[in-house]
């Protein structure tokens, strides 16, 4: 089985990068990867937002009286980069399930590549139900979660779509056109100068 993968950096929200033509057409055994390094000021935006105020995520000592070799990044926090590599391929994608299984602890300051993978693709209605096989892994290969995910995608196309003739324009880079499509705030302006485009 043919196999492509497509990646990206995820330091950033904005930093996306693709070594696919943007008209790929998304297959099973399609691979999408992204890495992000969870820093201190994550974790604590995290427990902020969820609530989860367990001191293993801030406190050494804490951490290592409970087994731990130091704090740990919020396991859902780890987990929520196969949401985030699913909506930067395919704006406006519908999550509809996740199932995870926590391996290993990911330490605050590590770095975790998200791999998920295309294992099955059904088109009903004009949407493409699609179910990924999800996993994150430690440099050193180690998996820290594994499961399958669900998610209804309003395209194959990787990456963007613009009503079909703009699939394929060369001038246009992938992450403009997420973060264009996501935010909508300079979606307009952008339409314009593909429609005005030779390359159309």
């Amino acid at each position: 089985m043919n196999r492509k993968i497509l990646s990206g950096g995820m330091v950033l929200c904005s930093r996306f990068s693709s070594s696919l033509a943007p008209c790929s057409l998304l297959k099973v055994g399609d691979i999408l990867k992204e890495t992000r390094v969870f820093s201190e000021k994550d974790v604590f935006e995290y427990s902020k937002v969820s609530g989860d105020l367990n001191p293993i995520h801030f406190d050494s000592e804490s951490a290592r009286a409970a087994g731990f070799q130091d704090r740990l990044v919020h396991g859902l926090l780890v987990a929520s980069l196969f949401p985030r590599i699913i909506s930067s391929h395919f704006p406006r994608a519908i999550y509809v399930s996740q199932n995870i299984h926590f391996k290993l602890p990911v330490y605050v300051g590590e770095e975790i590549g998200g791999d998920i993978t295309a294992i099955s693709i059904r088109e009903v209605k004009n949407k493409f139900i699609t179910k990924f096989s999800t996993k994150c892994f430690k440099n050193n290969g180690e998996l820290v979660i594994d499961g399958e995910a669900t998610a209804v995608l309003p395209t194959l196309n990787y990456g963007y779509e613009f009503g079909g003739k703009g699939c394929g324009n060369e001038l246009l880079q992938p992450k403009l056109i997420f973060l264009c499509q996501v935010t909508k705030l300079f979606l307009e302006p952008i339409d314009v100068m593909l429609m005005k485009s030779s390359y159309i």
